[in-house]
């Protein structure tokens, strides 16, 4: 007798992740800063079941420094959809720059991962920058993913401008404290027509896990993951947590009750 319920690999064949045109069967979306070394990028990108892995252009040798190790030579565009993104910007001009240098280095690459930062203390993102370099990337036939603040206003207009997918911060980067404002979180959600991704401020599994179960289309991550005591094993439990966490938003919860409900019915007992 076959099982109704789906294991997380049927799950993730009959549920994927749409972004751009293109399906991928994981839902977490991870960085590849801040790790020891490269062995351990790979090993630990390796855990995470990640297909997307995002890339810092300003930060990262991916071709640029012929003397130094390249991290492609761990993070194969063969095997990975590569994200560069515009880490350390603080202006649309310089955003724009890195994005051209980017597509430059990678062949033609489109995809990018747009951020412009407001100031080096919170790392919250520069609206109005974030907004200019947005739409000058559009009109350059870019696709952008663009990380932003929980505002579902100016979510849902990055979405109306073109962008192939929104990323509200969850909470300030590296942080670690977990979605701060669910219910902006799950406003954004509901009103959006493009893929939803978790960026920035997940601390645990159990910080991903929520996020997906707010109904969120996937969760971007690096500090989490390269921050932990042992990397490799929180990556791997960051890639069961999205998994839960989507698996409980498909299966529907039990509404909230102020009061008990009985486990075993006590209509129709025998004494």
């Amino acid at each position: 007798m076959s099982s109704l319920i789906n294991t997380p690999a049927e799950s993730a064949n009959t549920d994927p992740l749409e972004i751009a045109g293109k399906s991928y069967h994981s839902r977490l979306l991870v960085g590849t800063g801040k790790y020891k070394d490269l062995e351990e990028t790979r090993d630990a990108t390796n855990a995470s079941g990640a297909e997307i892995v995002t890339i810092a252009i300003r930060r990262s040798n991916i071709g640029q420094n012929a003397s130094e190790p390249n991290l492609l030579d761990v993070i194969s565009p063969d095997r990975y959809t590569l994200l560069p993104n515009t880490a350390g910007c603080y202006t649309a001009k310089d955003a724009i720059r890195t994005c051209k240098l980017a597509r430059e280095l990678l062949d033609g690459h489109s995809l990018v991962k747009l951020e412009v930062l407001g100031d080096k203390k919170t790392l919250f993102p520069d609206i109005t920058q974030t907004l200019e370099a947005c739409e000058i990337l559009i009109k350059d036939n870019f696709q952008v993913m663009v990380y932003t603040n929980d505002d579902p206003i100016v979510a849902k207009r990055f979405e109306e401008m073109g962008c192939v997918a929104v990323m509200p911060l969850a909470a300030p980067i590296g942080s670690g404290l977990g979605i701060r404002n669910p219910y902006n979180i799950l406003t954004i959600v509901e009103n959006a027509s493009v893929p939803i991704i978790v960026d920035a401020g997940v601390g645990t599994a159990s910080d991903a896990a929520i996020a997906m179960e707010l109904g969120c289309d996937g969760v971007l991550m690096n500090t989490a993951i390269a921050g932990a005591l042992n990397p490799v094993l929180m990556a791997s439990a960051m890639n069961k947590g999205v998994a839960a966490g989507r698996e409980a938003f498909l299966s529907g919860r039990i509404p909230k009750k102020r009061f008990a409900t009985a486990s075993s019915p006590i209509d129709g007992m025998f004494y």
